[in-house]
């Protein structure tokens, strides 16, 4: 059953065609896990072979076409109805002789879409160099257009129950940070401490249980600190040496990641203390430029003239729109918080604002997962914004 009224689903896929029209695509061709949950409800861990939906200008419904296995998949979590959801054979999979999209251009020229302006995801995660090559050989008569982030952007605003998720989402990963805190503690080895982190994203809270979050916990020790992206090892956690801490709660797919650093030990560096200090500071700064009508680059220069103070600067951006999303990760790939970007920002957007500080060998975290209100923001977490020392 899917999680929406059918009615979210139609809106959903009428402002999709409304894009269409407007970029001249009457057949796209979605492939993103996420877009294609967004458009039809489809939750499964099938993304690993080629699955797609397509919606069709002049269709009501959009067509799931994934692995026969998978189809009943598509019949417990979709709206869509039966003539809808198309399986092909498992011949099709890791064959060197052949490939999904084949089946797919032949559903395309069954349907009488195999002459149209076709779109596709160019630059999904999922969508292969081989996948583009099989869909151009079989679909000769096509144009083939590059339709990438055209849905992302139908989802940048959030309907209500999307809000609701993502609120949820808070509270599980507040229970996830706290026990990031507590389980990491010196001698403790770093894989021990995310089991529990994993342990407590799944158990969720008393009133909802945690789904998977898109990216794994990445909590990088001592000189680690100085890079954002590394995950754990089996080393035991020493002394004086801070950990950062960048996890995330999920339900129903929808994220509230959040990010913060703890020391261990008595003595944090006053580099670190002092950093901390101007970096949640900036924070608040830039949380308090979130408005309706207010664009991105706005919010971010908020932020970078309270560390200009401090003879600081940040290159990389200091948030992204997210919320619906899949491994690999949980940004929509619209909007960020960064020079240049002049999206402007409405009512029940939403954005993971990250600020961190990787320096050569040292580092700090803390972000905020917010939405925008009619008068400015709400974060779907209440975590104490500081540098936490643990001694």
């Amino acid at each position: 059953m899917a999680l929406f009224e059918t009615g979210e689903y139609l809106r959903r896929i009428a402002s999709t065609k409304q894009r269409m029209e407007a970029q001249g695509i009457e057949v796209l061709i979605v492939s993103d896990p996420a877009n294609m949950n967004y458009l039809t409800g489809y939750d499964g861990w099938s993304f690993y072979v080629p699955q797609v939906v397509v919606v069709s200008l002049d269709a009501g419904e959009p067509v799931w076409i994934g692995r026969g296995m998978d189809a009943n998949g598509a019949r417990h979590t979709t709206f869509l109805s039966e003539e809808s959801i198309v399986g092909y054979p498992d011949r099709y999979v890791h064959s060197p002789a052949q490939h999904p999209m084949d089946f797919v251009a032949d559903v395309l020229r069954g349907r009488g879409w195999d002459t149209k302006a076709v779109g596709v995801e160019m630059d999904a995660y999922y969508f292969s160099a081989r996948a583009f090559a099989a869909l151009r050989k079989n679909l000769p008569k096509a144009t083939i257009k590059d339709a990438n982030l055209l849905v992302s952007w139908v989802r940048i605003v959030k309907a209500p129950q999307e809000i609701e998720y993502m609120r949820q989402a808070g509270k599980i990963v507040e229970r996830v940070m706290n026990t990031a805190l507590d389980a990491v503690a010196p001698g403790v080895r770093e894989c021990d401490a995310v089991a529990e982190v994993y342990r407590t994203q799944i158990r969720g809270t008393e009133a909802c249980g945690g789904d998977y979050p898109a990216i794994v916990p990445m909590m990088p020790a001592g000189e680690k600190t100085s890079t954002p992206h590394l995950t754990w090892t089996d080393e035991p956690y020493g002394t004086e040496i801070a950990v950062n801490l960048e996890l995330a709660g999920c339900r129903h797919r929808y994220h509230s990641p959040l990010a913060r650093t703890v020391y261990l030990g008595s003595r944090p560096p006053r580099k670190l203390t002092e950093t901390a200090e101007i970096v949640v500071e900036g924070l608040h700064a830039a949380l308090d430029a979130v408005r309706p009508g207010v664009r991105c680059e706005e919010v971010e220069l908020a932020w970078r003239r309270v560390i200009s103070r401090a003879g600081l600067e940040k290159e990389s951006r200091i948030g992204y729109s997210m919320g619906l999303n899949y491994p690999p990760d949980w940004g929509e790939h619209t909007a960020s918080l960064r020079p240049g970007d002049t999206t402007v920002l409405e009512p029940n957007m939403t954005f993971h604002m990250i600020l961190g500080m990787w320096m050569e060998d040292w580092g700090f975290e803390c972000s905020e997962s917010f939405r925008v209100t009619e008068t400015g923001h709400e974060t779907f977490a209440d975590v104490p914004r500081k540098l936490f020392v643990k001694s």
